[in-house]
């Protein structure tokens, strides 16, 4: 097949949605599938271009069996609702000439990745330009988020919005998301149920795998070997609740065992500094090279996921897999009935949202019984081998793919000139 993916996040972005966009492009490319790939540059979850890239500019690329096509955007560098908005509008406007340049191809399949949501309309109307089937992908329910979460306001706003996004989700070929709740959600918001497809986030758990090692960890950071070290790493933004975790440390100050690393980059990084001065036992580490991902995840006796309050079923932390299939167990805030707290309660302790008594106390209580925490920690890896191995997710999503493929529709002769001259219409990027 011929896959066109476009989203405004990718590698070399080592954590969030780009990790898993560049993951399904790479094993869809080395299974012999052409893919392509129209994204921004990286920039996540630090809010700050990486070094060796350029904000403004565009840019093509080979990276792993993919050709990557990147588009200029704006990143503030404290996004808030508005800043938001305003920074995934400038990657839907300035990417439509890379899209329209790469549907040139012909694509068999468009797979947009939300969020953003803005680049949703520009997917659907290329796929029905050139031919393609249009695949929606939703990460992240983000206009849900974004009021649950106050980064937007107003019922008036909201009753529109929702109207357009039912609109939209309504006339793609495919909706697929990464938990049953959304998928119910995606159902719910209009979408027919045999167009919706669950395709969960994946880990590879060959790669991650229950081990010792993560002494170099302790050492590095001063953490004696026998020290029970609980762990977040992970995107530092606002859906996290990180105020959590300073509470739940400060609250175990006197816990000398007890040692906390907190890993991570974005927004709230820098208040969570600040809300951890005086505390001893807690160290900060930047984002980890993916190679060292699984030393850094066996480091810690506990996983810890803080999450806001109304966010659990609009979101499924990326981070879960790797956790769960390092086999430790995991202490996450998630109200009850959320799928969130479905699958951690198989193997962690659940406690209620940015509730950061709650969260000490079942720390505490792990921290005392290692056999607690050794009996949640094969849970955790039993389910990640169980459902999110990397080949058997992607295997499922490349069937999917090849069936809606298979009903494509070949495009009349009028459609297709009318797409010829719409991708003939684009200047070239000055791509290198």
């Amino acid at each position: 097949m011929k896959i066109l993916i476009y989203g405004i996040n990718y590698a070399p972005e080592l954590t969030g949605i780009g990790k898993y966009s560049a993951e399904l492009a790479e094993w869809l490319a080395a299974h012999g599938h052409q893919v392509s790939v129209v994204t921004a540059p990286p920039y996540y979850p630090q809010w700050q271009v990486h070094d060796g890239y350029r904000a403004g500019r565009y840019r093509k690329e080979e990276r792993r069996g993919v050709t990557v096509r990147r588009a200029p955007l704006w990143v503030p560098a404290r996004p808030g609702g508005l800043k938001r908005l305003i920074h995934l509008a400038s990657f839907a406007v300035s990417s439509l000439p890379s899209l329209l340049r790469a549907a040139a191809g012909r694509p068999d399949l468009i797979l947009v990745v939300e969020p953003a949501l803005f680049c949703a309309p520009a997917a659907w109307i290329t796929a029905r330009l050139c031919g393609a089937r249009a695949w929606l992908h939703i990460q992240d329910y983000e206009v849900d988020a974004a009021f649950e979460l106050g980064l937007l306001k107003g019922a008036g706003l909201r009753a529109l919005v929702k109207r357009g996004e039912r609109w939209l989700m309504r006339r793609f070929d495919r909706v697929s998301t990464i938990s049953n709740r959304m998928l119910d959600l995606a159902i719910a918001k209009g979408v027919e149920p045999d167009r919706a497809v669950l395709l969960p986030n994946w880990i590879d758990v060959n790669a991650i795998t229950p081990r010792t090692e993560g002494g170099d960890y302790r050492a590095q950071l001063g953490i004696p070997a026998n020290a029970i070290v609980a762990l977040y790493s992970g995107n530092m933004g606002g859906k996290q609740g990180l105020q959590t975790l300073a509470d739940v440390a400060r609250r175990l100050s006197r816990e000398s065992r007890l040692w906390f690393i907190f890993c991570g980059q974005g927004p709230e990084r820098a208040p969570l500094e600040a809300a951890c001065q005086g505390l001893p036992r807690v160290r900060f580490l930047d984002l980890q090279p993916a190679d060292r991902l699984g030393a850094l995840l066996n480091t810690a006796d506990i996983h810890l996921l803080p999450q806001r309050a109304g966010a659990a079923d609009l979101v499924m932390p990326s981070k879960l897999t790797g956790m769960l299939a390092s086999g430790r167990p995991v202490v996450c805030g998630a109200a009850p009935g959320t799928e969130l707290a479905g699958v951690v309660a198989r193997c962690g302790l659940l406690t209620p949202p940015e509730d950061a008594e709650a969260m000490a106390e079942a720390v505490r209580k792990l921290s005392y019984n290692a056999q607690i925490r050794e009996t949640l920690g094969a849970a955790a890896r039993q389910y990640a081998l169980n459902h999110l191995h990397v080949d058997a997710v992607l295997a499922a999503a490349e069937r999917e793919f090849a069936k809606v493929v298979g009903k494509r529709a070949t495009p009349g002769a009028a459609e297709a000139a009318t797409a010829t001259a719409a991708v003939d219409a684009v200047p070239r990027e000055g791509e290198r």
